[in-house]
């Protein structure tokens, strides 16, 4: 069940909860926020992927690389599957419940997106940027959570996330370009094919990095952010080497390893540059 919803992906949600919530209180939140937090992500999360694989089982029968995910596979039932969907649902609202009155009002339309998003693949090539938006709202609910309002919130940091996301998923598409266009599927590299879907992957990331560099200036971050900056600029740079539209054998390195350091690097990055502002 747990490579069927890919949990360890987590980390490239979590981490930007996280850092909207320690900016909000400019240090270390609550024991309290911290912990409704990571429950309110692994919800939506689980949530979410679980929602992607019912609404996808079909195509990912038909796709060879696909094939032998646990619905397809008949490992897990649709009925094990809408059950862990609702539990998980049940989960993020009742985090967000605990949090504060603004965490549960925006709620709903994190979800919402997120489901909206494996929808989408069936009607637009944007379907990356939708999946973009649906976790740009990882550090704008951790900060919510935290403050309790969108007050003062930096929103270069989730216009970064959305290009970031958007980039990645855009290279990872690339594996599917194929099977996409012959089930009648939208996505860039698809669309348009895998080298232009790779220049967008560049642009996406090109402008991440700038709201990233945006977010530290904005918030008042010293030297200790900027550190992470380079790190994930250099992280960024390097699946674009190790990844091209005519070799995706280390797409794995290029999706998760070096985006899940992207996401870890910034979050630890800004929490020890907020520890020694003080």
């Amino acid at each position: 069940m747990l490579e069927m919803i890919k949990f360890k992906h987590t980390v490239f949600a979590l981490p930007f909860a996280l850092m909207g919530a320690f900016l909000a209180v400019r240090g270390l939140p609550s024991l309290r926020v911290f912990f409704w937090v990571v429950i309110a992500m692994f919800g939506a999360r689980t949530a979410a992927m679980t929602f992607n694989r019912i609404v996808d089982r079909r195509f990912d029968a038909a796709n060879p690389r696909t094939e032998k995910r646990a619905i397809p596979a008949g490992q897990v039932s649709l009925k094990e599957s809408w059950l862990m969907v609702t539990v998980s649902a049940g989960c993020f609202f009742f985090a967000c419940w605990m949090l504060n009155t603004a965490a549960l009002l925006l709620a709903p339309f994190a979800l919402s997106l997120t489901f909206i998003y494996s929808l989408t693949k069936r009607f637009t090539w944007l379907c990356h940027v939708v999946l973009g938006l649906a976790l740009a709202f990882s550090p704008l609910g951790g900060w919510v959570a935290a403050a309790g309002s969108l007050s003062g919130y930096p929103w270069v940091l989730s216009l970064g996330v959305l290009f970031w996301v958007a980039g990645f998923d855009c290279i990872y598409a690339c594996l599917d370009a194929d099977f996409d266009r012959k089930a009648g599927l939208f996505s860039m590299p698809a669309f348009f094919g895998r080298t232009k879907a790779f220049r967008l992957a560049v642009f996406f990331h090109v402008l991440a990095f700038l709201f990233f560099i945006l977010t530290g200036f904005v918030q008042g971050l010293n030297f200790i952010y900027y550190i992470g900056i380079v790190l994930t600029g250099s992280a960024l740079f390097y699946q674009h080497i190790v990844v091209n539209p005519k070799d995706l054998s280390k797409i794995q390195v290029s999706f998760f390893s070096m985006n899940g350091f992207i996401a870890l690097t910034l979050f630890v990055s800004t929490w020890l540059s907020l520890l020694t502002l003080h």
